[in-house]
């Protein structure tokens, strides 16, 4: 088969890239296009990495909230839900934060350079197939820095340009340091889902899907044409999943195909969420998908009792996809591993016969 039936999201809830590519690239890597290395530490919890490693420490920002203490007072991280977050405030007088260390200050392509000589050294060892390529995971400006963990709204527009440039940086260090056709990277947009729904309070419908375009047409363009690139969108776990439920696909759908005209370059993936339903009335946007190219990935790997049901019903209006789950398991817990491996290998089998 082809490297193109499965998507692996991200993260996954081991201890080591070595781990992550072992027990989940050798049996899957023949349906995979590229691979991660799991996101492993810090970043298992998506956000909330950046917010007490980067943000809290940062001179010009002042920590407004942050996790509840555990049962026994000891600190914590990582929020339980989206009300436990960490906030924000950026300090009086700050006009624009800005980030040092260029390349290396928001720890990705740190993690990325180590992550990958892992990678290099089990391919070169024909533990992972050879036509994989290295899948970083990054999180979309507008998630990292969402509008929930601002009190003052304001403050956005004084930091995410700051933020845009220390990522640009990031992906320059990594197209340096990791060959470009063995590179793949994945923007995740979870915040920009919602809000093209008008669902993030005091931000409206209107103007929704282009109030999120300015970060892709700032970062995508950026990313060499070697270097293969997707777009992850999200309903959120935070707090349980799905922590947001639409409708149906519609904006969704919309935010995807402005996402692919604004990147400046082709687009080689596009993950599309699936929740679990399979009316047509959920699906049917997906009609109007304009990937441009792009290989559409349906995060139908969930619940696999009504797998087939939803996969038939997508297939009523979008005939060629291949698959994921809906998000990353970072929150999922090491003993679900073994079921979440099977039901990627069961959902390549079981879609064959839809």
């Amino acid at each position: 088969m082809q490297g193109n039936e499965l998507l692996l999201v991200g993260s996954i809830p081991l201890d080591t890239p070595e781990q992550v590519f072992q027990s989940f690239g050798a049996p899957l890597g023949r349906y995979l296009f590229a691979m991660p290395d799991g996101e492993v530490g810090p970043r298992r919890h998506w956000i909330s990495r950046v917010h007490y490693q980067v943000l809290a420490a940062h001179p010009e920002l002042e920590v407004v909230q942050h996790p509840a203490p555990d049962d026994n007072g000891v600190e914590r991280q990582h929020p339980r839900n989206a009300a436990d977050a960490w906030w924000f405030k950026v300090k009086d007088g700050v006009k624009e934060v800005r980030f040092g260390d260029p390349g290396w200050r928001l720890g990705y392509a740190r993690d990325a350079v180590n992550s990958y000589f892992v990678f290099k050294t089990l391919k070169e060892k024909g533990v992972l197939a050879q036509h994989l390529r290295f899948q970083v995971s990054i999180p979309m400006v507008n998630s990292v820095l969402p509008p929930r963990i601002f009190p003052n709204r304001d403050d956005l527009d004084r930091i995410r340009p700051g933020y845009a440039a220390a990522t640009r940086a990031e992906i320059a260090t990594m197209v340096d340091k990791i060959p470009a056709k063995e590179l793949a990277i994945q923007w995740d947009c979870s915040t920009e889902v919602q809000d093209s729904y008008g669902a993030i309070p005091g931000f409206p419908l209107a103007g929704a899907i282009e109030r999120n375009l300015d970060e892709v047409r700032h970062l995508s363009p950026h990313i060499p044409r070697d270097v293969a690139l997707g777009y992850h969108f999200c309903f959120g776990t935070l707090g349980g999943w799905p922590r947001f439920q639409p409708d149906d696909l519609g904006q969704t759908v919309k935010l995807a195909n402005a996402f692919v005209a604004a990147s400046g370059r082709p687009v080689d993936w596009i993950h599309i969420p699936a929740l679990d339903r399979s009316d047509d009335a959920f699906f049917a946007p997906l009609r109007d998908l304009a990937p441009q190219g792009a290989r559409v990935y349906l995060g139908a790997v969930h619940n696999m009792t009504r797998f087939k049901e939803r996969v038939a019903t997508a297939r009523k209006f979008l005939p060629t996809f291949g698959l994921g789950a809906y998000c990353g398991f970072g929150r999922e817990p090491v003993s679900a591993l073994p079921r979440i491996l099977n039901d990627h290998l069961d959902a390549v089998a079981m879609a064959a016969k839809v």
